[in-house]
């Protein structure tokens, strides 16, 4: 039955299929910034999504940068081009944003458009304020010269893995911190507390995409750190196989304990907000983000295909994160959720249990929690609701599609 056999997360879906709708009716007239947004939607609906609350001219900002950084991701991820190729174009990028005739051939699908229709996103970079394209140019240039460096270095140990994520992510927080100053809506937020809110995201990222990421044509690209990984098995690939299930899930369980790390910077950063949108904008990926480590966590499926937060599920988080209250709350369910899967033979359960207590903690202490009732598997309810709830949904999109 999917996301009908939880009600709750019905209407949540029904809002986000009109909002995504609302969204292909707002894209610009002109060519340049037509195919941005386009792009946008193409390579992150999720994003795209949460990006249109932004004002408008921090909207195009914010476009721009994820689009130039998806576009140096992609050079980073191909591994069809060769190192000599690839590090120059990666140590130069930042050039290239102003060169309206720019372009490279590389990456699939929609990234391989994004990267042969590149002076679409020039010549909208070109437009955007002098302050915001030095604080997109400062970040691509750091993040650029980041990558090139871990395209000729393996992440060995956990610092090379601290390293690798403030180039790929941290600097990420960077520059959307800086981004959001510059349109005068914020104050500068501490380095440290943007890098977390990156690296969060990026090790909930590496952690779940083991397997599409060991499985990469024509030769796969790890992040997990050997320092960690080398505990559990000899090769990483070992991971992959059934009668390892065991040592994989354990290395699975210390790599999500280490994220969980920079759960309370990302709360301190989110409180701090005093845009709407802008919060709701820098909330919603975290609240994913704790959501798909509880997910993951002690899940051996990581092992075996795609695991991810159902479309239900992630409409209401979409749906319902609209203040700190709602942040707290979802971070403590998420953490209550993880820590109920928490075996206590696994070797690092006491220091799982002991950050998993932090974040709860620091959400308690807010004295904002209230009562979501966020699942990641079974649904209580019955058949006899499931069709109450197709009716009402069949009532709101009528009331929905005649405005």
């Amino acid at each position: 039955m999917g996301a009908l056999s939880r009600p709750e997360e019905v209407v949540a879906l029904v809002k986000l299929r009109v909002a995504a709708g609302q969204i292909k009716r707002q894209i610009p007239p002109e060519e340049h910034w037509g195919f941005a947004y386009s792009m946008l939607q193409n390579v992150s609906r999720s994003f795209a999504l949460v990006i249109q609350q932004l004002g408008p001219e921090l909207r195009n900002a914010v476009c721009i940068f994820y689009l130039v950084l998806r576009a140096l991701d992609t050079v980073e991820d191909d591994t069809s081009i060769p190192t000599e190729v690839k590090v120059p174009i990666l140590q130069e990028f930042y050039r290239h944003i102003y060169n309206r005739d720019w372009h490279y051939s590389c990456g699939t699908n929609n990234y391989k458009v994004l990267m042969d229709k590149f002076h679409h996103v020039s010549t909208a970079f070109l437009e955007l304020g002098e302050g915001y394209q030095k604080a997109i140019e400062e970040i691509t240039r750091r993040m650029g010269a980041g990558m090139a460096k871990f395209i000729c270095k393996e992440v060995e140990t956990v610092d090379d893995y601290e390293e690798y994520c403030h180039y790929v992510a941290g600097l990420v927080g960077y520059g959307l911190s800086r981004l959001f100053y510059a349109a005068g809506t914020e104050d500068l937020a501490p380095d440290s507390l943007s890098n977390s809110m990156g690296l969060f995201l990026q090790k909930t990222n590496i952690i779940r995409d083991y397997l599409e990421d060991i499985n990469e044509i024509p030769k796969s690209r790890m992040f997990w750190p050997q320092e960690i990984w080398s505990k559990y098995a000899d090769k990483l690939e070992d991971f992959k196989y059934e009668e390892n299930s065991q040592k994989a899930v354990q290395c699975l369980n210390d790599l999500v304990t280490n994220a969980l790390i920079h759960a309370e910077d990302c709360l301190q950063y989110m409180s701090a907000l005093k845009d709407h949108a802008i919060f709701r904008f820098c909330a919603i990926p975290q609240i994913m983000a704790i959501g798909t480590c509880a997910l993951c966590y002690n899940n051996v499926n990581v092992f075996r295909g795609v695991v991810k937060m159902r479309r239900g599920l992630t409409a209401r988080v979409i749906d319902e994160t609209n203040s700190m209250s709602d942040v707290y709350t979802a971070f403590y369910e998420f953490s209550l959720l993880l820590e109920s899967k928490i075996d206590d033979n696994d070797p690092n359960a006491a220091l799982t249990r002991k950050r998993v207590d932090s974040i709860k903690q620091t959400c308690r202490s807010s004295g904002l929690l209230k009562s979501r009732g966020y699942h990641l598997d079974k649904s209580p309810y019955k058949p006899m609701l499931l069709m109450i709830v197709l009716l009402l949904v069949a009532i709101i999109f009528g009331v929905l599609y005649t405005k």
